[in-house]
């Protein structure tokens, strides 16, 4: 089924019910619809057809869903890009993606300009004129081209931790499957409002701005993160619910105005994206209106969004029996349980399924998982096998009752001298430090040792001095698993989605010994 069929289905049912806010603008099913059939038509005019890419290069705004449904709607791939991107991941997106067609904002015309390649034929600016008068004096296409299962719908740029991005294949079946098996489609019935502050060139701004715009809940477009601007926007815009990273609530837990923001109307956080530290999660239990239901997901690019889930049930840590209580602040360091279309297993180096609290590689199956990497074989069968488990690089265990908890990735793995250190337990001790804002731990190399455990910090203002944290570690780690040295710095390299770029630290962490 066509990706545009998520827009055009419920369009059909309720044409008048209001869909997108952005800003001062409120736009329904029917207007988008339109808008998006008139891109199709300027797409079909300017010669793409079924496969060709559709770049978009832009912030959180109602003309990229118009453009990502009209470019699905004539068989084309969209690929919504990193705008926060140097010069170097810019051009590697444009060029690597083979982008027919872009679409932009000016803001980003100099960097655009600096590495067009050759291939990418025509422009449009959202903000100048040449995107409206495009589109409007396009002749609009209202057909939705039947597509294969397998036809690539978006191609995804992964975040780029370890090298350039790589370009996820999803496809239309993996998306509309993804949206449909967990959403029925909107009714004309109240269904909340969601505020979107995440990218929609991330999985989890792409799924979530999908999930609500087909059932029917109001989706509130922040163009990019702002604390202020978030607990504004809550009683403004009487949000309901909300997808944040990790990152993002703990900047809202910092800012000073969360204790008198008006956050009666919030029912719902899905947090995930990145790892959630304990310490963050039981913060914003306590801060956060008790009204407000806490939800984790975890999942990858590469299976299409979420995977397991961490219920509200398991945040209500309040609740229960003294032992309920403490099985649900363990929980708190799980990623939750697996959904019903995914299988999970973990395994040993030596490909052995392991048993219950073995730690391993987590393998994944489900019928959305990507096709594979844009134009990169070699990397897709090292990351799909042949019997179509994405071994996702990913280090945890399974418990007793099927809560799956994450220790790392296996690249990140730490080894002094023959034992191995997860940078995850050790980041978890140093966040229970009052003091620490953010934590980060890596293996610095060593000729002794072969690495040794080094961390860094940010502290919130006032905070104490690394001799204090170096005290607190020694009473919660085991002597191998302290950090040699931390380091106070002023922010952690971090990508657009909060994922912790442990390669820039390593070397300024190398450079400090």
């Amino acid at each position: 089924m066509n990706l545009a069929s998520l827009l055009d289905l419920p369009s059909m049912i309720v044409p008048d019910t209001t869909v997108i806010v952005d800003g001062d603008r409120e736009v329904g099913y029917f207007e988008l619809r339109s808008a998006s059939a008139q891109v199709a038509g300027l797409l079909r005019s300017l010669g793409v057809e079924a496969n060709d890419r559709v770049g978009i290069f832009a912030t959180n705004q109602v003309e990229v869903l118009e453009v990502l449904f009209g470019a699905a709607a004539v068989g084309a791939t969209s690929v919504p890009m990193n705008y926060r991107a140097g010069v170097d991941e810019a051009s590697h997106l444009l060029s690597d993606s083979g982008t027919k067609v872009l679409f932009a904002e000016t803001r980003y015309r100099g960097l655009i300009d600096s590495v067009k390649p050759e291939g990418l034929e025509h422009i449009y600016y959202f903000d100048d004129g040449s995107y409206a008068a495009a589109r409007d004096g396009a002749e609009p296409d209202e057909l939705v081209d039947d597509v294969e299962d397998t036809q690539l719908a978006v191609l995804l740029y992964t975040s780029g931790t370890t090298s350039l991005p790589k370009g996820v294949m999803l496809t239309h079946e993996a998306l509309t499957g993804y949206v449909m098996g967990a959403n029925d489609a909107a009714d004309g019935e109240e269904h909340g409002r969601m505020l979107l502050a995440a990218p929609i060139y991330h999985i989890a701004g792409m799924t979530s701005t999908l999930n609500a715009l087909y059932s029917g809940r109001v989706t509130v477009l922040l163009s990019q993160f702002q604390t202020d601007a978030w607990l504004a926007a809550v009683p403004r815009y009487r949000i309901t619910h909300a997808f944040l990273v990790p990152t993002m609530i703990a900047r809202l837990l910092d800012d000073p105005g969360l204790s008198g923001a008006d956050l009666s109307t919030l029912e719902a956080i899905t947090y995930g994206a990145a790892p959630m530290p304990p310490p963050v999660i039981r913060r914003a239990i306590d801060l956060f209106p008790r009204t407000v239901a806490f939800a984790g997901s975890y999942g990858q690019t590469e299976t299409t969004s979420t995977v397991a889930v961490l219920d509200p049930d398991d945040h209500r840590i309040w609740e229960g029996s003294p032992e309920e209580q403490e099985r649900k602040l363990r929980r708190l360091r799980s990623v939750g349980q697996v959904l019903e279309d995914v299988q999970v297993k973990v395994m040993s180096p030596d490909g052995e399924d392991l048993g219950t609290d073995q730690p391993g590689e987590v393998w994944l199956s489900t019928f959305r998982k990507m096709e594979g990497y844009w134009g990169a074989k070699e990397k897709t069968r090292v990351t799909i096998d042949d019997e179509g488990w994405i071994h996702t690089g990913d280090m945890g265990y399974l418990d007793a009752d099927g809560y799956l908890f994450l220790v790392g990735r296996a690249g990140d793995m730490i080894i002094r001298g023959g034992e191995n250190i997860a940078p995850d337990e050790v980041e978890a001790v140093l966040y229970e430090h009052p003091d620490v804002l953010e934590a980060a731990v890596v293996g610095v190399p060593d000729e002794e040792w072969g690495e040794r455990v080094v961390a860094s910090v940010v502290l919130r203002e006032g905070g104490a001095d690394t001799e204090g944290l170096m005290d607190h570690c020694r009473k919660h780690l085991a002597s191998f698993k302290r950090p040699e040295r931390i380091v106070v710095m002023e922010e952690l390299p971090r990508t657009s989605t909060g994922k912790l770029l442990r390669r820039d630290l390593i070397p300024v962490l190398s450079d400090e010994a």
